[in-house]
């Protein structure tokens, strides 16, 4: 295992990778409600937290290559954001190291396109981008106030971000740039269709990032996916709602048996 981890209990293994810029620490809250029922793990990213850079990642394959080689064996992933979209990645491939798959904030495609209504708008995007070799800590922050914008407890959500922002360390420039290239080009839709896991899709109800469509479009496209939205949550739920998002995983992890032939 190349990437850093952390561990919570004991049990059937929850692996959880966290978004852009941001580490497995962010996961914490989370992972001690679920610990008493799995053995719960969270990856730094490459180039983020703890983990090393290189290895490098320079497209959503080579980002899902790196994270497959990290994980524990079969397992429920977990992913969030950049990390829901490699995870993803994994789903659509049938590696046999995802058992189920959980997908909290996440979207097929993060960018807005012709046929594409529920994604961050293209000038938007390579503003960001622009910035980010100027200023990649203002970069940082901006992006983390877009994430709360509009969750009913977006004091409380943006706070544990700041807060925690850098308890793992600094994340690479180099990471942060291949990283928001992912979420500029990766488009996942047409793997949607070969996914065979049971999946769980989390979507926040006033998200300014991954729009509430995005994850309805995300779950209609995945035989037999459920779906959940927060109410009044952003695209942080599993911070600003942690309760929430742990009973609805839970349940999941119960309910969503792992289809025949799956690992």
């Amino acid at each position: 295992m190349t990437l850093a981890a952390t561990h919570w209990g004991e049990g059937e293994d929850i692996v959880l990778l966290h978004g852009w810029g941001l580490h497995g620490g962010l996961w914490s809250g989370l992972a001690e409600r679920l610990q008493h029922a799995a053995r719960v793990t969270a990856l730094d990213l490459p180039g983020h937290g703890r983990s090393p850079w290189p290895p490098i990642f320079d497209d959503i394959d080579s980002l899902a290559d790196l994270i497959e080689d990290a994980l524990p064996g079969p397992c429920t992933l977990v992913g969030w954001s950049l990390g829901g979209m490699a995870a993803l990645a994994l789903a659509t491939r049938h590696a046999p190291c995802v058992r189920r798959l959980v997908l909290v904030a996440t979207t097929p495609r993060f960018v807005a396109a012709p046929d594409w209504e529920h994604g961050l708008p293209a000038a938007v995007a390579a503003e960001f981008a622009s910035r980010l070799e100027q200023d990649w800590r203002g970069t940082i922050y901006d992006f983390l106030s877009l994430q709360v914008r509009g969750d009913e407890r977006q004091v409380q959500a943006l706070r544990e971000l700041r807060h925690g922002l850098f308890a793992h360390g600094e994340p690479h420039a180099e990471a942060l740039r291949a990283g928001l290239d992912v979420l500029r080009h990766a488009d996942l839709r047409c793997g949607l269709a070969h996914i065979a896991v049971p999946t769980l899709v989390v979507a926040g109800e006033r998200d300014r990032l991954t729009p509430p469509g995005a994850a309805l479009a995300l779950a209609a496209g995945i035989a037999g996916a459920r779906h959940h939205c927060v109410p009044r949550a952003g695209h942080a739920p599993f911070l600003s709602h942690p309760a929430e998002v742990a009973r609805e995983l839970l349940q999941f992890l119960v309910h969503g048996q792992v289809q025949a032939g799956a690992a």
